[in-house]
This record gives C-alpha cells, sequence and structure tokens, in this order.
C-alpha cells in the first residue's frame, strides 16, 4: 500500500519533543511524548478558558442588569468600543478565517491577533450581543496550539495536527463534550461528506479531555446537562418519522436564517464606512432588538432555559426565533465577535417547542432538540458533532433522532455554505 502524503515517513526526525518527556522514551506502553505534548496542550487551554470564563460572567453580571431603553445607549456605546479595539489592534478575523488557514496556510494560526479577539469579543458577549464564545476560544486555543508547534519545530501535517488538538481543547472547554469537541475541529473544516486530517482525531479528542477535566474542576461546569429539557424515552419507531420531520423544518429555518444573515451582510457591505461606524450602527440595532425581544440579547446559554420553563404562545416563540436569527446575523455581520452554535440551538428550541405545542402528541423534548440539531447542521455543516454535542447538552439519550435530524439538515443545506472557505477547501480536494 502507498503511503498517505500527509503521513511522516521519520516520524523520530519529525517530532522533536522537549527533553521533558525522555522519561517515556523507552515505556512499553501506548503512553508517548506525543500523548504527553497532547495533555500539556490541553490543560493550558483549559486553563485559559476558565480565565477567560470567568472573566467573561463577571463583566456580564454588570451589564445584563440594564434593559428596556438603556440598552439604546449601553449597546452602542459597547459596539463603539470593540470597533475602536478592532481599528487599533488589528482585524481578529472569525471562523472563515480559520478555516482557511487550517487549509491552506499549513494549519498555522497568527497568536498576534488573539489581544484584539480576546477584548472584543469579552465586550461583544458580555454587552449582549447575540454570538456565543465558543467561537473565539476555538481561535485563541487553535494559536496557541501553533505557538507551542513552532516551540517544538513541528512542520507540515504535525503542526496543523497541533493546532487542532488546540482548537478542539477550546471548543471542549465550553461544551463540556470532549468527542464532540474534537470532531467539531474537523468538521467544521468542510462542507461535505468529506473529513481531512484524520490523524488529528486522536490527539484531538486527548487535548479534548484534559482541557474537560481542567475546566469542570475550575468553574464546575459540564459536568451535569446545560439544559433540562423534559424526559423523553425512545419507545416508538414513529418517533425517527418526527425526527425526519423536524429534520427538515430545521433545515428550513436555516435556509432562512443564512438568508437573514446574507442580506444583513451585503446591507453592511455596501456603506463605506469605517469599522466602529459599523460595530456602533449593528449595538443600536441589537439594542432596540433587545428593548422589544428581551430574550434576543445574549447568545442564549441561560435564555434558552427561559424557553423550555414557559409558557409561551406559538406566535411568539416564532417571532422571538425570527428575531434572534435577525440578532445573530446583526452582530456577527455588524463586526460583533462570537460564534453562532449556541445561539442557532436556541432558535431551533423556539421553533420546535412552537411546533410542539401545535401537535401536542409528540414529544416537546423530542421536537426541539431534533429541530437544534438540523438548523445548526444545516448552517456549519457538522452533524455528527452537532449530535454529540447535544445529546451531553441536553442529556438527551438515546442520540440516534438526533442523529437523524442531523443528517436531514445537513443534507437538505443551501449548496453554498454560510462559511464560504468550507466551498473553497472543497474545490481545492478536487483540483487535487
Amino acid at each position: 500500500m502507498l503511503p498517505n502524503k500527509r503521513t511522516p515517513t521519520n516520524p523520530t526526525q519529525r517530532w522533536k519533543f522537549l527533553q521533558l518527556f525522555g522519561l517515556v522514551k523507552h515505556n512499553p506502553m501506548l503512553v508517548s511524548q506525543r500523548f504527553l505534548c497532547w495533555v500539556v496542550v490541553g490543560t493550558v487551554c483549559g486553563l485559559f478558558a476558565s480565565l477567560y470564563w470567568n472573566i467573561l460572567e463577571l463583566m456580564t453580571h454588570q451589564l445584563e442588569k440594564l434593559e428596556g431603553v438603556s440598552l439604546l445607549i449601553v449597546m452602542p456605546i459597547a459596539g463603539l468600543i470593540v470597533g475602536l479595539v478592532i481599528h487599533f489592534l488589528g482585524n481578529p478575523g472569525e471562523i472563515a478565517v480559520i478555516v482557511d488557514n487550517i487549509h491552506f496556510r499549513g494549519g498555522r494560526l497568527d497568536i498576534r491577533k488573539n489581544p484584539a479577539m480576546i477584548l472584543a469579543s469579552l465586550v461583544s458577549i458580555a454587552a449582549g450581543g447575540s454570538a456565543g464564545p465558543e467561537a473565539p476560544l476555538v481561535q485563541i486555543t487553535g494559536s496557541f496550539g501553533t505557538w507551542v508547534g513552532d516551540r517544538l519545530r513541528l512542520q507540515e501535517e504535525d503542526l496543523r495536527t497541533m493546532s487542532l488538538a488546540a482548537m478542539a481543547a477550546g471548543f471542549t472547554a465550553l461544551f463540556g463534550a470532549p468527542l464532540g469537541g474534537a470532531m467539531f475541529a474537523l468538521e467544521i473544516l468542510h462542507h461535505q461528506h468529506i473529513i481531512e486530517y484524520y490523524e488529528a482525531l486522536m490527539p484531538a479528542i486527548v487535548s479534548s479531555c484534559a482541557s474537560y477535566l481542567v475546566f469542570a474542576f475550575i468553574t464546575h461546569l459540564g459536568i451535569a446537562p446545560t439544559w433540562h429539557f423534559p424526559e423523553y424515552n425512545l419507545q416508538n419507531i414513529n418517533d425517527f418519522a418526527w425526527a425526519i420531520l423536524f429534520g427538515i423544518i430545521g433545515a428550513v429555518a436555516g435556509w432562512i436564517f443564512m438568508a437573514i444573515f446574507q442580506g444583513c451582510d451585503r446591507l453592511l457591505a455596501i456603506l463605506p464606512i469605517p469599522i466602529y461606524v459599523r460595530t456602533t450602527l449593528a449595538g443600536l440595532g441589537l439594542g432596540t432588538l433587545a428593548a422589544f425581544l428581551p430574550l434576543t440579547r445574549y447568545f442564549g446559554h441561560e435564555e434558552l432555559e427561559s424557553v423550555l420553563t414557559t409558557n409561551f404562545s406559538v406566535v411568539f416563540l416564532l417571532i422571538l426565533a425570527l428575531g434572534k436569527m435577525a440578532s445573530i446575523s446583526m452582530t456577527v455581520t455588524g463586526g460583533w465577535r462570537g460564534g453562532f452554535i449556541i445561539p442557532l440551538f436556541f432558535t431551533g428550541a423556539c421553533i420546535g417547542k412552537a411546533i410542539a405545542i401545535l401537535i401536542p402528541e409528540v414529544n416537546p423534548a423530542l421536537a426541539m432538540i431534533c429541530t437544534m440539531a438540523a438548523i445548526n447542521a444545516a448552517v456549519t455543516r457538522t452533524p455528527i458533532s452537532t449530535t454529540l454535542l447535544l445529546s451531553k447538552l441536553t442529556n438527551f439519550s438515546p442520540f440516534t433522532p438526533i442523529l437523524f435530524a442531523s443528517l436531514i439538515g445537513f443534507f437538505l443545506a443551501p449548496k453554498v455554505p454560510l462559511i464560504v472557505s468550507q466551498l473553497k477547501s472543497q474545490q481545492s480536494l478536487e483540483e487535487i
């Protein structure tokens, strides 16, 4: 069998680890220098994620008290601060830039962008932008992986693997799902049913496990389910038909969200204005929307629990879902920093609960979680990691219906992905 072109021909020369790990050089077990390196990287990423989360919570608790008309002042000011940070410290980029760098720059993420990303994302999320901390953490920890790879003089696939392992560690810290975080780091890079860099899967899993333990120990988060959905037991084959139906509904919602997102992006793109004006206008729009629909403020981590426990009407839930789509779009296209996975989960929960009210015979947990899975899989093109994440976050077992819904959302998604760099990677593969 011919060797894979990405497989190191001489691992001993390609991996020059620190003397600290020499004690396992002759270890007869599978524990190796590489394993210890992945553990160290995951541990450091978990420590940073814990610090980031604690600072974010402290800032959020100070700003979440503001509501109503005051948001028309607070949110634009926050937007101005975000814009000034980007203007003076440089554009830290978004998930599309990460995907590009993994594919076309050998997995090298620029650690020099971290100050701008840390400051801009903390202000964006704490002030109430509808984007979560997962994307900033992925970029920051991924660049740390690149930095470690440079210190160890790693090249080509080894360096990319280190960056991916650190990305997975950062993502896992927030979601508390090591396997889901590892799969996400590989899935987010592609928009079709092809996963490259499979050799990075084990490093990503090991690094994620280390990060998860550190983050859970410090913050006490990620051990229990994040959201408490109604009890569900899979006892009827008809539930798979419901899962497919809600997968279709979630895919349609994904199309609607992408249309709103691209509309906002085009609208702001035709305005020749500085970044700090753009972020200020986005803050005004977000503040106005939050004044009328308070649950659209923030990224949905705690707000989703309100959807679960409050008896909202069908009309209100659907309006709230559309409002959340608009707020996510204004946040990201307006230059605020953050990710949209948890906000999309919030949107899917609103739609799923509305349909469950209209069809009383369907289990509300099944309806909400399957719709959450489908809309996220349709937008991010990550059906496997979406299934793993939601089964952990919701304690929904068995997760097979979630997988059905995720796959439906994935295969019914638009041909052109929202993250355009996913498409470029696919075109590069086809050329090869």
